[in-house]
């Protein structure tokens, strides 16, 4: 099989493209730009594309599929001659259904704790000696490659984003998966430059819901308002299992949970964490896992990149990284870190980067979300406003946005650093949050330096 990808450079157009090496495919691709990680994983595999740019002499009638990633438009010219010859195009969606129709499919989606639940049920997976395909937003600790495609496991476990498919298919591209196992973890408006209103943004959840095969299962958060009020109403041959939040105990910053009169200390924390888990578990349950081997096999788990990921640390500082950028994740990610660490002073920053988070319109949603922190700053680059063509926000608009008293705006990453550098209090944590990198600061370097002030 030959398979030609347009934009090869994504985060998950250039794994979907290894996996397919890995395989035993030809892979040919391009981008107009591919960096760091992709570059080098895929100048590992030898399948990084000599040229920058576009060349639709690329494409050749002897192709058998392109891929179109989502960083191509609609007129670029490799995908103009793909249409003129008839080869078939896919999303990247589309081509793992197409690798997974003969599959038992579990599909995890929601506004929020997708990775980590979906890293959950893989370690679990791992752990018992499960065989299964993947495909997971994030690099997972014991996991090469963040999506694996086989011919022999049963199984396939795939991370449901809402967001838009390719740029001549917008539908969401967890609605292509058609899931035996879904799981939702909860709606928080999200993506508002796609979905203009909550409701058309929540009917994607039910067009999701209704996607389940015959028969399946869909594991739900039952603290979440509106998945309790769409969850009664669906097709009576799905089986509806819903969870909470896990009871726990929290002692010398260890979260543990009791069952069956065992105790089992976790590596990860925070209430969101501990309805995840028990996301997780009912999944698992689903796959023949009894709760006991996943209780034993979740204590080893780390967590996912980037969320809640531990910097450094010494006798007195630690320094967290998360992936929170939407409301209800920044929210839910500073809540954890006050409930594991009470006494300790906590700095929380924030980078505004996405579409919506950028939008003056949008930053309302943040009232309240950093008001447990001790301090509180948020980041943004003008140079991002600019990028996603948006109009400019102020300082004055971010506060107000967020009406948290003492908020700190930063628009210079060199600026911002200087600012965490004078908070030299023992006994405190700093909180990163974003989705993008603060414009190339170095959160490793900033975080072995800051615990050693």
């Amino acid at each position: 099989m030959h398979v030609h990808f347009i934009a090869i450079g994504g985060s998950a157009m250039h794994n979907l493209a290894i996996a397919l090496h890995k395989k035993g495919y030809y892979i040919t691709g391009s981008d107009d730009e591919i960096f760091e990680p992709s570059k080098s994983r895929l100048a590992a595999c030898n399948i990084l594309p000599s040229t920058r740019g576009w060349d639709a002499s690329r494409i050749t009638p002897d192709l058998d599929a392109v891929i179109l990633g989502m960083h191509a438009k609609s007129d670029n010219p490799e995908l103009i001659k793909a249409m003129e010859l008839g080869i078939k195009i896919f999303s990247y969606p589309e081509y793992l259904y197409e690798q997974s129709k003969d599959k038992k499919r579990v599909v995890i989606g929601g506004s929020h704790g997708k990775t980590t639940i979906t890293a959950m049920i893989l370690h679990v997976l791992q752990q018992v000696g499960i065989d299964c395909d993947y495909m997971v937003g994030a690099q997972l600790d014991g996991f090469d490659v963040m999506v694996r495609l086989t011919e022999n496991a049963p199984v396939m476990v795939i991370e449901g984003d809402e967001y838009l498919t390719s740029p001549i298919d917008l539908r969401p591209k967890f609605h292509l998966y058609k899931p035996d196992i879904a799981l939702l973890s909860g709606i928080a408006w999200d993506h508002i430059n796609v979905f203009p209103t909550f409701e058309n943004y929540l009917s994607q959840f039910v067009i999701f819901i209704n996607q389940i095969s015959a028969g399946g299962s869909l594991v739900y958060c039952s603290e979440d308002d509106e998945l309790q009020r769409i969850c009664q109403n669906i097709r009576n041959d799905i089986k509806i299992l819903p969870y909470s939040t896990l009871p726990h105990e929290i002692s010398n910053g260890v979260t543990s949970i009791k069952f069956d009169n065992q105790v089992f200390n976790l590596r990860i924390f925070g209430r969101h964490n501990l309805m995840n888990l028990n996301g997780a578990r009912l999944v698992c349950h689903q796959l023949g896992i009894s709760d006991l081997n996943f209780f034993q096999a979740i204590q080893s788990f780390k967590g996912a990149s980037k969320r809640l990921e531990m910097v450094a640390k010494n006798e007195t500082r630690v320094v967290y990284k998360d992936f929170a950028h939407a409301p209800s994740k920044v929210k839910a990610t500073l809540q954890a870190v006050k409930e594991q660490f009470p006494t300790q002073k906590v700095i929380a920053c924030l980078e505004l980067h996405t579409y919506s988070s950028l939008n003056k319109n949008f930053l309302s949603h943040y009232q309240g979300t950093m008001d447990p922190a001790d301090v509180a700053i948020v980041y943004f680059s003008p140079h991002a406003l600019q990028l996603k063509r948006l109009p400019e926000i102020t300082e004055i608009q971010v506060k107000e946005g967020f009406n948290k008293e003492g908020l700190e705006v930063f628009t210079d990453p060199e600026q911002l650093v200087k600012r965490l550098f004078r908070d030299q209090d023992p006994g405190t944590v700093l909180l990163m949050m974003s989705s993008g990198n603060y414009d190339g600061v170095d959160l490793k370097d900033l975080g072995s330096r800051w615990i050693d002030l």
